[in-house]
């Protein structure tokens, strides 16, 4: 499957804000976003050009594809899914993203960013109700119990990531208990737990067209 695999950090400077790409880093001064508030290109600082209703609709589609790590054509069947379901097309959007398994283990705090949260899951570390569960984009429900095999929480990079766990809260959706170290899923997540400023609206009026 495609996958972006160039500089993050030009990401988030595209888009005007941090988008959390790349784990510690972007909580220090090393933020390129921090180093250098303009978009990239040759041109260095330029003045930001005035986006048309188009624009706007565009850059809140591609910010909340770039925080989760999805590409366009799953992104459009997430669409599709939130227009069938009752309630807010957008907040069901919103919803749909924050359910991915990859998400909860970021947000349950076993990776310190989602790019490294795939790659447990991708590699088969992770498991739901016991079970491996190797797809990254798989919906959890409520209930769920995600926790990582054994021998995973002796790796350095999971046992870093706990000790960081400081730098995002865990949302009010989820929980987790050190002593059985499993995280479990206390209801579907909500727009009031999705912490970045997104505008879903200008997503559904750019699908609507």
């Amino acid at each position: 499957m495609a996958r972006y695999t160039g500089p993050k950090c030009r990401l988030c400077r595209r888009e005007g804000m941090q988008l959390f790409l790349k784990g510690e880093r972007c909580y220090t001064e090393k933020c390129s976003l921090k180093r250098r508030p303009y978009p990239p290109g040759i041109h260095g600082p330029v003045k930001k050009p005035r986006l048309s209703i188009y624009g706007l609709q565009l850059r809140e589609k591609q910010k909340a594809k770039r925080i989760y790590g999805v590409l366009e054509r799953q992104f459009r069947r997430y669409f599709e899914m939130a227009r069938k379901m009752t309630g807010n097309t957008g907040e069901n959007l919103l919803s749909i993203l924050e359910r991915r398994l990859d998400n909860v283990v970021y947000r349950l705090g076993f990776a310190i960013s989602r790019s490294q949260a795939r790659e447990l899951v991708s590699h088969g570390h992770v498991l739901v109700n016991g079970r491996k569960v190797d797809i990254p984009s798989y919906l959890v429900k409520e209930g769920d119990v995600v926790t990582l095999k054994e021998k995973m929480w002796e790796n350095s990079f999971v046992k870093y990531a706990l000790q960081r766990k400081d730098l995002r809260p865990l949302p009010e959706w989820l929980s987790f208990d050190p002593n059985k170290k499993e995280g479990r899923i206390l209801r579907l997540p909500e727009r009031k737990d999705i912490v970045y400023p997104i505008q879903e609206s200008l997503i559904v009026e750019l699908y609507s067209k």
